[in-house]
């Protein structure tokens, strides 16, 4: 008998996973990245799903589905968490996805490592029956580590799994998890933290100023949230600062057709990019913040050359930098 799991890599899905084993049930692990994903290699695959599938001795099948998830971010059927996290549609994606390779795979059940009570969202006993069903999979989602608090599935029912051997956890304590890890011999797991950007305070609110503004955004767009400092000029135009060299150069990498970038001249400083519909204000303000940002921060008068991404030619202009209270005014995020 054949099951996938959703392997995330952390502790929970990596024990949901051993549990299953366990049984004799063959699994295949499958991984889904999202360019709000923390944990991966250049986007290709998530490290800690392949560490944990090497642990396991079982193949892995990654997808990433970057483009399709912006959707899923840029309209929830069901709001958001705290931040601009829609836990609950994105578990519905996710499965739907899994769903469909089900059907591909030959595999007859999916095991989740979603533990009853831990995360305040997604996972409530309602709000499970609530994804089981619009993924078209009720019956079908096997939690290990819950299983005993929960309806008696398909592969329960039928006797592919043995429910005795399934778990009662719940709540967000750790430590049934991890006196279980140390049983197993499992070690170097990763924080129980996350790795979704989406959940980052931060990174909400850059989230959120696009799309307050009209923007649908693009891939790239959510790839230059995630570097340096952002700034409001406008309701069309916004500023993003380098903080260091490597952002910097990160910033150029993301740097588009229509974009204006400046950079201090004879003084070491950030490299800012201007996207949106810039004129002249927008350009003397966002060479005046490049200016408060580089070594050149307390001269009255700073020189900063401008040009647009698809041109060579620079020119430049004379700005003071600009204030500390308009600093605090502008910023969407430090």
């Amino acid at each position: 008998m054949k099951a996938l799991g959703l392997l995330s890599g952390g502790l929970d899905s990596t024990l949901a996973a051993r549990l299953v084993l366990d049984q004799g049930i063959e699994l295949e692990a499958l991984n889904f990245i999202t360019v709000f994903c923390t944990c991966t290699n250049r986007g290709a695959a998530c490290l800690a799903s392949q560490k944990a599938v090497e642990t396991l001795g079982i193949p892995l099948k990654v997808f990433n589905v970057s483009e399709e998830y912006l959707d899923v971010v840029r309209n929830p059927r069901h709001g958001y968490g705290r931040n601009m996290n829609p836990c609950i549609d994105c578990r519905i994606f996710m499965l739907k996805k899994a769903k469909a390779y089900m059907e591909e795979s030959g595999a007859s059940f999916i095991v989740t490592g979603e533990v009853l009570g831990q995360r305040p969202m997604s996972q409530r006993r309602d709000a499970m029956r609530l994804i089981e069903k619009e993924a078209g999979l009720e019956g079908l989602i096997l939690r290990p580590l819950s299983a005993q608090f929960l309806p008696v599935t398909l592969p329960e029912r039928e006797g592919w799994i043995d429910r005795k051997r399934l778990l009662n956890i719940q709540g967000r304590s750790r430590k049934p998890q991890i006196k279980l890890a140390e049983q197993f011999n499992l070690h170097d797991y990763p924080c129980p933290a996350g790795g979704c950007l989406l959940t980052d305070p931060g990174f909400g609110r850059r989230i959120r100023d696009l799309m307050d503004h009209g923007y649908g955004f693009s891939l790239n767009d959510v790839h230059l949230l995630k570097f340096g400092r952002h700034f409001r000029l406008s309701p069309k135009a916004k500023l993003v600062v380098g903080r260091n060299e490597e952002e910097n150069q990160k910033i150029e990498t993301f740097s588009q057709a229509g974009d204006i970038l400046l950079k201090t001249v004879r003084y070491p400083g950030p490299l800012s990019l201007l996207r949106g519909e810039a004129d002249v204000t927008e350009i003397d303000r966002g060479a005046s913040i490049t200016a408060r940002y580089s070594k050149a921060k307390g001269m009255e008068k700073v020189e900063v050359n401008y040009r647009k991404f698809e041109e060579d030619q620079n020119q430049s202009l004379f700005v003071s930098p600009v204030s500390e209270s308009d600093i605090k005014r502008l910023m969407v995020s430090e």
